[in-house]
């Protein structure tokens, strides 16, 4: 299971109730920032989330929109020492940008060991624990370089507790051998094989997040069957030329991208400060149903559907 935080969902600039792009995943313990748009850390501190173990940004791109909070969360983050390292993946064209941010403003004349790490990654998987992973796809918009992420959690087998109840197997780390594939010998001379406590494979979880962009084919192979992709919608239809002319989607096009990648659940950010929600929703359910306009703050746990 993953959990999504929207903690901001507005295009370009903010409106009174839309901060700028940003998205936080959490797994676990592990928890992701995604883009981090001006007046981010005043978006988490609104939404209750901390800054504890948040540690983690993946930007998509280098526009201002989804980096310029960058500055104030480092300064913060040095100031009330919470955190000692900060790890922002992006590429090199996204980096270059950032490095000119934190190395040129906020950390101009720091002493001592930098607490700003910046990975360059290219298209490929980048991330990998024993539950899930995180790979990077490529994304046209405006030459910016851009990048969207997958995070997908490994298949694995259930363990079935009335099948270890019927071997009378103990609680304790016989039973998490098991769980781990682990062949095990227990206190009567018994041996036990995985086989016989563990269910069918279960795919895990997946969903997949894209920044801005105004070409869904080149997005299509790589949110194929996702249980939730989240993506822009900063048009509608009526102004497709606009859509057109600063490389961006309609409500529709997501919602056309989302019908042809099979996936279970569409959540539409970035949006234009020109529409009323209702605008957004309307174009793209009419063309995918299972379609959720985010807010500011809203929060969903996103499970693995079947069919």
């Amino acid at each position: 299971m993953f959990e999504i935080l929207f903690l901001g969902t507005s295009a370009s600039a903010p409106s009174v109730h839309r901060g700028l792009s940003s998205l936080l995943i959490q797994h676990e313990e592990f928890r992701f920032l995604i883009d981090c748009g001006e007046g981010t850390q005043r978006q988490i501190l609104r939404a209750g989330a901390g800054f504890k173990r948040l540690n983690q940004i993946l930007l998509t791109h280098g526009h201002l929109d989804h980096i310029l909070g960058l500055g104030g969360l480092v300064s913060t983050f040095m100031r009330w020492d919470v955190i000692d390292e900060i790890e922002i993946y992006g590429t090199r064209h996204t980096l270059d940008r950032v490095h000119d941010l934190i190395f040129g403003v906020v950390l101009r004349g720091h002493q001592g060991t930098s607490p700003v790490i910046l990975h360059e990654i290219v298209p490929s998987m980048f991330w990998e624990t024993e539950r899930f992973t995180i790979t990077a796809f490529p994304v046209d918009h405006r030459g910016s370089h851009s990048l969207g992420y997958r995070f997908d959690e490994r298949t694995r087998r259930p363990f079935l507790p009335a099948a270890a109840e019927a071997l009378n197997i103990p609680p304790g780390s016989w039973r998490r051998d098991l769980v781990n594939g682990l062949e095990v010998t227990l206190p009567d001379g018994r041996v036990i094989k995985p086989d016989q406590v563990l269910g069918e494979p279960l795919k895990g979880t997946s969903l997949a997040v894209v920044g801005d962009t105004g070409n869904p084919d080149k997005v299509l192979p790589h949110v194929q069957g996702v249980d939730a992709l989240v993506i822009e919608a900063t048009y509608t239809e009526d102004e497709a030329d606009l859509a057109d002319q600063f490389d961006h989607l309609t409500a529709a096009r997501a919602a056309g991208l989302a019908a042809q990648a099979g996936v279970k659940h569409l959540f539409l950010t970035h949006l234009s400060r020109r529409y009323r929600e209702s605008d957004i929703f309307k174009e793209a359910e009419a063309i995918f149903p299972a379609v959720h306009v985010a807010r500011d703050f809203d929060s969903f746990q996103i499970r693995r559907e079947e069919g």
